[in-house]
């Protein structure tokens, strides 16, 4: 039986090359050879670029040691880093046992329909990404979805759209 190759898009991950690497370069001189290195040499990058790029994780291995397969496990384990870059205002919409009776998957699809992307992507603008997470820890408040930081409680739908809106406004 053959296997299918999948084609990827050139496109995405060609922009995705297009970072400054040398940014980078008093990261890895802080961290070079220190014990416990990984994690915060990896935020850092992810600090400077908004995520890790594929090239960025190419310097580091060539430049500190570090192992690519043991950055891999380690970024695509943890929730924080991210491999793809995100829009300007990440929007969290909170799937938690409170928000979830409280109607949150009809938050997150009126959402996706008002910014014309799905749970996980970025608009084409690069204004917002959309995520579903676990829980924000504001069960009071429930439903809730929280945009840079900043916590929105008691939604409905049309109060989410608006509040996406507002933002939008002001850009």
């Amino acid at each position: 039986m053959r296997i299918k190759r999948i084609n990827v898009n050139k496109t995405k991950n060609d922009k995705q090359q297009q970072v400054d690497l040398t940014l980078i370069d008093p990261l890895i001189s802080k961290y070079k050879n220190k014990k416990g290195n990984l994690i915060p040499i990896l935020q850092g990058v992810q600090t400077t670029y908004g995520y890790i790029p594929r090239n960025a994780f190419i310097k580091l291995s060539n430049e500190t040691g570090l192992k690519l397969n043991d950055m891999y496990g380690v970024v695509t384990f943890y929730a924080q880093f991210r491999l793809h870059p995100v829009g300007k205002h990440i929007i969290k919409v909170c799937h938690g046992t409170a928000c979830h009776v409280q109607n949150s998957d009809g938050i997150t699809d009126a959402l996706k329909e008002e910014l014309k992307i799905n749970d996980g992507e970025t608009t084409k603008d690069n204004l917002f990404t959309l995520e579903s997470v676990a829980c924000l820890g504001c069960c009071s408040l429930a439903p809730v979805m929280m945009i840079d930081g900043e916590t929105y409680g008691k939604l409905d739908n049309s109060k989410a759209v608006k509040i996406i809106r507002e933002i939008n406004a002001k850009e």
